[in-house]
């Protein structure tokens, strides 16, 4: 049903400011500036290599900049949703009604580049938050070619950049009880659910389409009626030291390279701006997003 993780959602407040950090952290020009004339909101996009980051904010009066704007007040800037492809938006609405999901029929959207002029429109599904422990999670079947969005080109060496996206990461209390959200409900394969006592964290990797979609639950525990919520991204990049020497030079606190958890791999975490922003304090992660950088070693 569910083919790939087609795009990430970043709610912001200022998009050309927003825009301007996110280039700096992927070391890619953006593939799209747009904007969505029955919802009220503008967006820019990052297509890489495996999925596309959206970077979403209110523009005008609309139901999708509304709820933005209150998510916004209520949580900051963050990760606000993700989204799922499948080829067919109706049979997928079927099938999760099967899995005891109330979702409505498809509904249909586009968008326009505000610089080409060119149009993309698709249909999307939306998941009840109250089915998925709060987090927004929709299915959207594209109705325009792929390559409408053209990739977000490189502004220095390539292996510098973020090329795609490793996987992302879902804070929850209640770890059996998100598994089969995404799991049985959603079908994502379970690769994974092992407990760490070294670090007191229980992880389950899902997979879908190369990229994981990783649950992380606290041994300790907490209390399982808290709603879960998208907590991080790790991007991947060719060279994580070459783009670690870049993010530096780009103005961002990233720590030292060290080895990943993964066996052949090593990491560097973006902690944020390396100076403070308007409030005088330095940014938790990169709009609001906990960052890391993976790639072989």
């Amino acid at each position: 049903m569910l083919t790939r993780l087609d795009h990430i959602v970043i709610a912001v407040r200022d998009l050309a400011a927003a825009t301007g950090v996110a280039e700096r952290l992927l070391g890619r020009n953006p593939s799209w500036r747009g904007n969505h004339a029955t919802y009220g909101t503008a967006n820019t996009l990052f297509r890489l290599e495996n999925t596309y980051v959206e970077l979403l904010a209110a523009e005008r009066q609309g139901s999708l900049a509304s709820m933005i704007t209150s998510w916004l007040d209520q949580h900051g800037e963050g990760l606000f949703a993700l989204a799922l492809a499948t080829d067919n938006a109706v049979l997928a609405a079927d099938a999760l009604r099967r899995r005891g999901l109330e979702v409505a029929d498809p509904l249909e959207g586009s968008g326009t580049d505000s610089e080409s002029g060119a149009e993309r429109s698709w249909r999307n599904v939306f998941l009840p938050t109250d089915e998925t422990r709060g987090v927004q999670l929709f299915v959207i079947e594209h109705l325009s070619p792929l390559d409408r969005l053209p990739p977000a080109a490189p502004r220095g060496a390539v292996a510098a950049t973020v090329d795609g996206v490793d996987h992302v990461v879902v804070s929850t209390t209640d770890a059996d009880a998100s598994s089969r959200i995404y799991g049985e409900t959603l079908g994502l394969r379970l690769a994974l659910d092992k407990r760490f006592e070294q670090w007191g964290m229980r992880l389950l990797f899902f997979r879908v389409g190369g990229i994981t979609v990783e649950l992380a639950a606290r041994l300790d525990g907490g209390d399982p009626q808290a709603p879960d919520r998208l907590w991080g991204i790790s991007y991947r990049s060719p060279d994580v030291a070459a783009a670690r020497e870049r993010l530096a030079r780009e103005g961002f606190d990233v720590s030292e390279v060290r080895p990943g958890r993964r066996p052949g791999t090593q990491v560097c975490t973006v902690r944020g701006l390396a100076a403070p922003g308007e409030s005088g304090e330095r940014e938790a992660g990169v709009l609001g997003v906990q960052t890391l950088v993976i790639g072989p070693a």
